[in-house]
């Protein structure tokens, strides 16, 4: 068992190594960065939305701009995770279909200029590729934060960041850390003009 840990352990690290020579990924990393930043300075906002685990990395983003992270005084920064109201979740589920949740909100909620932030390892959820093919109608720039072979939303994104694993939980663990490397220098470049 104890192997088995510690093969759990370096298969994450192993990764993470993975990334730091993945050029395209860093650059696109980059890329996000700045544009989420320069949507705020614009007075526009991010918005997020993922499944499953996805779901939660898209409230633990918004909670990060909008609480802080390692800026302790500085202005709330506008983001929406898609991921949180149930009554808006289950109606259209309900009346429209699960495959339509976000892309309902996108329509409601989102404004040109604004971000779409999609989290999802296969690439491949529909109500995902609805959001944001929505969301190229309306003017809004998408980022994917990807898994795999990046799937289908790699080519519907502006900018796809891809994890290149098949293993969930290997994804699931360098989406964590790509969003907080997002969320930190977004902090560090936003913060001084909302003081």
């Amino acid at each position: 068992m104890l192997k088995e840990i510690k093969d759990i352990i370096r298969d994450s690290i192993n990764v993470k190594n993975t990334l730091l020579e993945d050029e395209e990924l860093i650059s696109n990393i980059l890329k996000a960065v700045n544009i989420v930043v320069s949507s705020l300075r614009a007075g526009k906002k991010l918005l997020i939305a993922g499944n499953g685990g996805s779901a939660a990395d898209s409230q633990h983003i918004a909670a990060e701009l909008i609480g802080r992270l390692n800026i302790k005084e500085r202005n709330p920064i506008p983001a929406i995770a898609l991921t949180t109201d149930t009554s808006v979740l289950t109606a259209i589920s309900n009346d429209f279909g699960y495959e339509f949740i976000f892309e309902k909100q996108i329509q409601a909620l989102a404004n040109p200029g604004d971000v779409f932030l999609v989290i999802s390892t296969s690439g491949n959820s529909i109500n995902l590729v609805n959001a944001v093919n929505k969301a190229k109608s309306l003017g809004i720039i998408s980022i994917g934060l990807l898994g795999k072979d990046g799937g289908m939303l790699k080519d519907l994104v502006d900018i796809p960041i891809i994890v290149r694993h098949n293993n969930t939980q290997r994804i699931q663990e360098s989406h964590l850390l790509i969003e907080h490397i997002i969320c930190e220098l977004v902090e560090q470049k936003i913060s001084t003009i909302l003081l």
